[in-house]
């Protein structure tokens, strides 16, 4: 007989003897189970037990063993009921072990990577870092989780004949990425064209509770918002939140020595456009003097009627018209009179040197209008102001909807060298505004007043509107709104407690035929003092 079959005969006989032998020692299997089960009850027991308890626990244990020792057949009854229960608790056998949490980056970078694959698969690349039965370790080099599981940080490669140069296939896997990461955050993308890596990083919200306030500045320079840390090198103080927090502003310097004196606004409707220009004019007002266009005529700028220092704020074109040509002409004299003492070596008039700002907001509404009446545009008014408001102290500040982009003049676009961006907004439209392809994609909901901005040549940085509602709408929140009225020169009525006042007489005074007839005096409309002189922000 052969060897092999001898093995297999003597592996088919251990075969059946474990067999008989498992159905044999099945139920003391069954039984030592069920002990094993109350054994470690017990124990739980005891240990739950607090420790004067464990002496009287014994007692009483010891009188129960006692008492059924004394019993007729007490043992074998009581041998008999523990095997029964041991029995019936060890009938069941041990469940299996329940399987491991799936790994949170195996599931959502499996899938980034499955949904990157068709737009960086090349079908004739021989060893292609993305392809439909690979791995994501294969193209992501280092990924990070928050507590929440969700993705916070990420590199990953490409290949090398992706179009990373063009801002369509860029926007394309941005998209990609932020769709499977979760779109309700801001990302940053980190390009390296040099080595085909792309960097992700999820950016923390920036702070949207603080309110209007006296900002720690030096004349001329304007705070348009707060950023991230890394978008500035400086902190001030502000009140947020009930307390004194150090935040990094976006600053703004205007006046003759800026290389960036007028500023383009564009925004998504509802996002904060009017509130930019109303904390300007705020800022601006203890300095220097104020005309507001606002030319969609809702009246968001009218708390700053008949206010200290406020020439005028129209909202019809004829106004409008009227205060721009105004503007132009203050330009050419502010002009005149600065050459005229830098000739002479003498010290400039006061009213010459005194800033004068121009805030027209929505100047394309009355464009419109004035092409369909035959009018001047009003933007071509403002040719003199842009040009040469650096030299005079004129600064144009011009905030509009994103929307028409496209109807505002090219001399407003090249003079405008500092850009706001607000709300959400495409690639291309980031890129038309502020004048700079912008990394970072805006989440998909944004509160009001979130956007970019970019002074200059700079990098564009992230944005956040100081929040500075309309005092007059009764909507707004009252802290809100009180923020507001405190930061307004002298009181109005609208907004605050009428002053004390004379009554008013039921009829006119009756002037005598013996009194003598008033004297007419000249009007003088030369611009006289100023109301307000410049004095530090306290």
């Amino acid at each position: 007989m052969p060897l092999q079959r001898h093995l297999s005969k003597g592996r088919e006989i251990a075969r059946t003897a474990g067999d008989h032998a498992s159905d044999m020692f099945a139920p003391l299997s069954v039984i030592g189970r069920g002990l094993r089960h109350h054994a470690g009850w017990a124990k739980d027991r005891w240990n739950a037990t607090p420790k004067e308890r464990r002496g009287p626990t014994l007692f009483l244990a010891a009188a129960m063993l006692v008492g059924v020792y004394l019993l007729p057949h007490g043992l074998l009854f009581a041998l008999i009921a523990l095997m029964a229960s041991s029995a019936w608790t060890g009938r069941a056998p041990k469940p299996a072990p329940a399987p491991p949490a799936p790994d949170v980056a195996d599931i959502k970078l499996g899938a980034l990577y499955a949904a990157l694959t068709p737009y960086l698969c090349g079908p004739e690349d021989a060893n292609p870092l993305y392809h439909y039965e690979g791995h994501y370790k294969r193209a992501f080099g280092s990924w990070e989780f928050d507590d929440e599981g969700r993705l916070s940080r990420l590199e990953l490669g490409y290949p090398a004949y992706f179009t990373d140069t063009e801002p369509t296939a860029r926007a394309r896997i941005e998209q990609v990425v932020q769709g499977k990461a979760g779109r309700a955050r801001e990302y940053r993308f980190d390009w390296d064209e040099e080595s085909n890596r792309l960097r992700i990083a999820a950016l923390t919200p920036l702070p949207a509770d603080i309110v209007a306030q006296r900002f720690v500045a030096a004349p001329g320079e304007i705070v348009l918002g707060f950023t991230d840390e890394d978008g500035t090198a400086r902190t001030i103080p502000v009140f947020q939140g009930g307390a004194i927090a150090q935040q990094p502003p976006v600053v703004w310097r205007t006046g003759p020595r800026s290389a960036e004196p007028h500023l383009l606004a564009l925004g998504v409707t509802g996002y904060g456009t009017s509130s930019l220009i109303r904390s300007i004019a705020l800022q601006a007002l203890p300095y220097g003097d104020l005309v507001v266009v606002d030319g969609a005529g809702t009246g968001e700028h009218a708390c700053l009627v008949n206010r200290p220092g406020v020439h005028t704020v129209e909202t019809s074109l004829h106004g409008a018209l009227a205060a721009l040509e105004w503007a132009s002409q203050e330009t050419e004299r502010r002009l005149a009179a600065l050459n005229a003492a830098r000739h002479a070596g003498t010290a400039p008039p006061e009213d010459a040197t005194r800033p004068l700002w121009l805030l027209l907001d929505h100047p394309t509404e009355l464009s419109e209008l004035a092409h369909a009446e035959g009018r001047p545009d009003p933007q071509d008014l403002l040719e003199l102001p842009l040009r040469h408001g650096r030299a005079a102290r004129v600064t144009v500040v011009i905030a509009d909807d994103v929307e028409a982009r496209g109807r505002i003049t090219a001399t407003v676009r090249s003079t405008t060298r500092a850009r706001v961006l607000l709300g959400p907004a495409g690639p291309e439209e980031g890129h038309a505004v502020l004048g700079a392809p912008l990394d970072i994609v805006p989440a998909a909901h944004a509160p009001a007043g979130r956007g970019y901005a970019r002074i200059g040549n700079s990098t564009p940085v992230r944005l956040q509107v100081p929040a500075t509602v309309d005092p007059l709408d009764e909507e707004a929140p009252a802290q809100l709104r009180d923020a507001v009225i405190a930061l307004l020169p002298h009181r109005d009525t609208r907004t605050e407690a009428a002053a004390d006042l004379p009554p008013r007489p039921e009829r006119p005074p009756v002037v005598l035929p013996t009194d003598p007839a008033p004297r007419a005096h000249p009007v003088d409309l030369a611009k006289g003092e100023p109301m307000i002189r410049s004095r530090p922000i306290s």
